[in-house]
């Protein structure tokens, strides 16, 4: 017991500057941590000002706050006494291998990310996207979901949404029909070409104040082809495809005009031949 008082007594100034630094280095803890959480709740409503995905704004405040965290306990175990070099290093290396294990989830995150900000698209586009069409159901952080025509549920990650090709159906209002129509070399052009202005004119569907081109494209190799480029609504693009082309067929069938097969000419050339 005497050894210990003599102890203290022999070290009663280093305890007491020993205990002054543990409350201030208590005090950088609390008033770090109170910082960090200001900090936190002040880019929380920044981000929800600008209208970001809930997801990524809790993944993004909690990432910001731990590291402001780490940073406030360094500056305390420092203030201490205490060599923190080796501790940074070990943090940096820890972090750099979740990083490397991470790499793949981490570039989904950053891409979810830029596609919530930039929004190349939303919920109900149609698009077409890492050689999938289909219609925007849910975008998250990491992935997005997309319902194709036939009712299947395809799960893409962002990180090849966004290294690929994005095309969006429903950005615009108006799409303009591209349809290919060949008729046979023997077809009277004019007699074609008016009945088709007479089908997509009359079509109820077709925007009629804007441009309609009707006209030769292509003489091909076994057909006579036209382009009918109408306007017309995006939402109404399919059943106008579909209904057009069936009308046309209608037509030409009537009008006795023919749409030609792919075909072949054979030229069969005799030899005659001198017998001895």
């Amino acid at each position: 017991m005497d050894t210990i008082q003599n102890w203290l007594v022999d070290n009663q100034q280093m305890l007491i500057d020993f205990a002054i630094k543990l409350v201030v280095a208590l005090a950088i803890i609390f008033i770090g941590k109170f910082v960090a959480n200001l900090v936190r709740k002040g880019v929380v409503k920044v981000m929800r000002l600008r209208g970001m995905d809930e997801a990524i704004i809790s993944f993004l405040s909690s990432l910001l706050y731990g590291m402001l965290f780490v940073i406030v306990l360094i500056a305390a175990i420092s203030h201490l006494g205490f060599n923190t070099t080796s501790l940074v290093a070990i943090v940096g290396a820890a972090g750099l291998a979740i990083g490397l294990a991470l790499q793949g989830s981490l570039s989904n995150f950053a891409s979810g990310v830029l596609l919530i900000i930039l929004k190349p698209f939303k919920s109900g586009d149609f698009i077409d996207v890492a050689g999938v069409s289909g219609i925007v159901e849910e975008i998250h952080v990491f992935s997005t979901k997309l319902r194709t025509g036939d009712n299947k549920a395809v799960i893409i990650p962002n990180g090849k949404i966004t290294s690929s090709t994005i095309t969006n159906f429903s950005t615009k209002p108006e799409r303009r029909l591209d349809l290919v129509i060949g008729v046979s070399y023997e077809a009277d052009l004019a007699v074609t070409k008016a009945l088709l202005t007479k089908i997509t004119n009359e079509h109820e569907l077709v925007m009629k104040e804007k441009e309609i081109v009707i006209g030769v494209q292509e003489l091909a190799e076994s057909s006579v082809n036209f382009v009918v480029r109408p306007w017309v609504k995006s939402g109404d693009y399919w059943p106008l495809h579909r209904d057009l082309l069936e009308k046309i067929k209608v037509a030409l069938d009537h009008a006795g005009i023919e749409i030609p097969y792919p075909q072949l000419s054979l030229h069969v050339r005799k030899e005659e031949t001198n017998e001895s």
